[in-house]
């Protein structure tokens, strides 16, 4: 994976010797000979035609996801959300029917909530994790299976190949967000999932500098997402493309590191009084460690936590933090924190972050490639000058 995180999808695109994918920023692209022209417009010849179909820098990071998880095809977006409403408006019509789980990321959920029943989409949210429930549903009948394993911002975990099985039953499409696992960590199409999405703004570029989204999978219903897109514009930007290409580069030694990191600040956690609890599949206790170890290489550089005092602990706790950016992200080499009201759910009413089980105490932290002893020396001292008070609330 390492190596194909460095090689994959980039010498086609190489240009003069040049050793780096170009940044190509042209708008359009032109032919002298007007049949060729036809025949790379009408898609008979491999070529470009005009920068919001197809961009050469653009191809190749679609080019490198493709071939990390394993997939037929290929399309990128200009943002991880564009990818999940453009994938999820491709397929589903008035009457057709949805399931998925609660735990989606905010941005999701509103499109389940929100959205798609304006539109007369029958939407079904279970609880994650309740497989036999979400069987049951499934087995009603639907278009779409969605999933989302990890899940943001508590990490639970869905058996993907239990879920395939469910949705194969019924004719249904999985669609699964991978992107908290990566495809370092897991590849739900070897488990059978149709499609995979990315939030390519987080770990896959790594340096919190570029949006983008994608989404791979077979190439037949790929084909008619990159349609869809083509016509409604979500285009990924070649600059952004290309940063995101260069992030992809260390990938592999990243998430390494994010694993290892976040698997021993979890640890941690556990043994801090003002902590009521961690979420991260890679303690023995969590409830989907079983099926992560099944399914995932590694646990990934995702944890949350709830802590005592709620609200007003996260208030004192957050900013002590001297190796933390408190930003609405995660990915990145450096370690991003936040709780979920200002961050992966500020969409949502305190009301439907508490019915997703979401406390308003909940941290999001999203581990770094920093020394693990610089860390948890920093949580260590955000902890020590934390009000006594607010402990004793409990």
């Amino acid at each position: 994976m390492g190596t194909k995180a460095l090689w994959a999808g980039e010498k086609e695109q190489l240009v003069h010797g040049a050793t780096q994918v170009p940044v190509v920023h042209s708008v359009s692209f032109g032919y002298d000979d007007m049949d060729e022209w036809y025949e790379v417009a009408v898609g008979n010849k491999e070529g470009h035609i005009y920068g919001r179909n197809t961009n050469p820098t653009v191809q190749a990071f679609e080019d490198k996801v493709k071939i990390l998880e394993d997939a037929e095809a290929a399309t990128s977006f200009s943002t991880g959300m564009a990818a999940i409403s453009n994938t999820l408006s491709t397929f589903l019509f008035p009457g057709d029917r949805i399931v998925s789980i609660k735990d989606t990321y905010g941005g999701t959920n509103k499109i389940f909530t929100e959205f798609l029943p304006k539109q007369q989409i029958d939407v079904e949210l279970c609880e994650t994790g309740n497989h036999e429930l979400i069987e049951a549903e499934v087995a009603k009948g639907c278009k779409i299976l969605y999933l989302e394993t990890p899940t943001n911002p508590t990490v639970k975990i869905t058996d993907i190949e239990r879920m395939v099985q469910a949705g194969r039953d019924v004719g249904a499409l999985v669609i699964i967000d991978n992107t908290f696992a990566t495809p370092i960590n897991q590849n739900p199409i070897e488990l059978g999932v149709d499609l995979v999405i990315h939030s390519a703004t987080k770990f896959l570029g790594g340096h919190a500098d570029a949006l983008g989204g994608v989404v791979c999978g077979r190439e037949d219903l790929v084909e008619q997402i990159y349609h869809y897109r083509e016509i409604n514009g979500a285009t990924l930007d070649p600059m952004a493309a290309y940063l995101l290409l260069r992030g992809m580069k260390t990938l592999h030694l990243r998430i390494e590191r994010q694993n290892q990191n976040a698997q021993q600040i979890a640890e941690y956690l556990k043994k801090i009084d003002w902590v009521d609890d961690v979420f991260y599949p890679g303690l023995e206790e969590h409830s989907g460690h079983d099926i992560a170890k099944k399914q995932m290489r590694g646990f990934g550089g995702m944890l949350s936590f709830s802590v005592k005092g709620g609200v007003d602990t996260v208030r004192h706790l957050l900013p002590q933090l001297k190796f933390a950016n408190r930003a609405a992200n995660l990915g990145a080499v450096e370690t991003i924190v936040g709780p979920s009201r200002t961050t992966s759910h500020v969409e949502c009413t305190p009301e439907e972050r508490a019915a997703m089980g979401i406390p308003e105490g909940l941290i999001r932290y999203s581990a770094g490639i920093e020394d693990i002893e610089d860390l948890i020396e920093d949580l260590n001292q955000a902890f020590a000058n934390l009000p006594d008070h607010l402990l004793a609330r409990g």
